[in-house]
């Protein structure tokens, strides 16, 4: 899979993915993330990518034309099957959207900024709008972050188990059940006897009754 992000601060994204899971699978070729940087594609002198909004209000807006360059650039080379914007008021992200988008082979993502991008932009080129959240942020380099592990942590080969996926919350639409290691006892408080057991039915129908207590307790709105 190939991930392409339109960031106005690049930079921002340098950390998430040069560690641990989203570096060993670029490591093993299994995921490629590539930033591009919006000011390259930046008007006159000054490289300009926002300007004023018509009809007044406070902030600034993405211009049209450095976004429409940059798209049109990545999409010589290229067919996305997704063109993703990073806003407040998109669908909100969820493991089923995450599961579907990592079957898909290019997806292109573009980080919002300031007062967000020019409304043109989002009727010509994006086909989804993605919120990671009720909340606002400065930009949506983070935002493009959290999407694009979500996304990459389901790439066949990328987990060590990759199996393990297959039983985070959400998943089968309820929240993990607890989970124990080493030592069996810690500060008076002991791992659940089925849990040492040995009989895996057991402890398969244990971790289910768990898992649907919790989510009944902590999110009764998925049930």
């Amino acid at each position: 899979m190939r991930i392409d992000i339109i960031s106005v601060l690049p930079e921002l994204l340098e950390g998430p993915f040069s560690h641990s899971i989203l570096k060993r699978a670029q490591d093993k070729g299994l995921l490629e993330v590539h930033v591009h940087s919006l000011r390259a594609y930046g008007l006159g002198r000054h490289k300009q990518i926002d300007d004023y909004q018509y009809g007044g209000g406070a902030g600034m807006v993405m211009m049209c034309e450095p976004l429409t360059n940059c798209i049109l650039d990545l999409q010589k080379d290229r067919t996305y099957d997704e063109v993703i914007f990073l806003t407040p008021d998109g669908q909100t992200l969820t493991q089923p959207l995450s599961n579907r988008l990592s079957l898909y082979k290019n997806l292109l993502m573009i980080c919002g900024h300031y007062k967000g991008i020019d409304e043109r932009i989002r009727e010509e080129f994006v086909t989804m709008e993605i919120s990671i959240g009720d909340y606002v942020l400065s930009g949506g380099e983070l935002a493009a972050a959290v999407l694009t592990d979500s996304i990459g942590r389901l790439l066949p080969g990328v987990l060590g188990d990759e199996t393990s996926a297959l039983f985070d919350s959400h998943q089968d639409g309820i929240l993990a059940p607890p989970v124990y290691t080493r030592p069996e006892e810690f500060r008076g408080r002991k791992v659940p006897e089925v849990l040492l057991s040995g009989n895996f039915k057991k402890i398969e129908e244990w971790r289910n009754e768990q898992a649907e207590k919790r989510t009944a307790e902590r999110r009764p709105d998925l049930l």
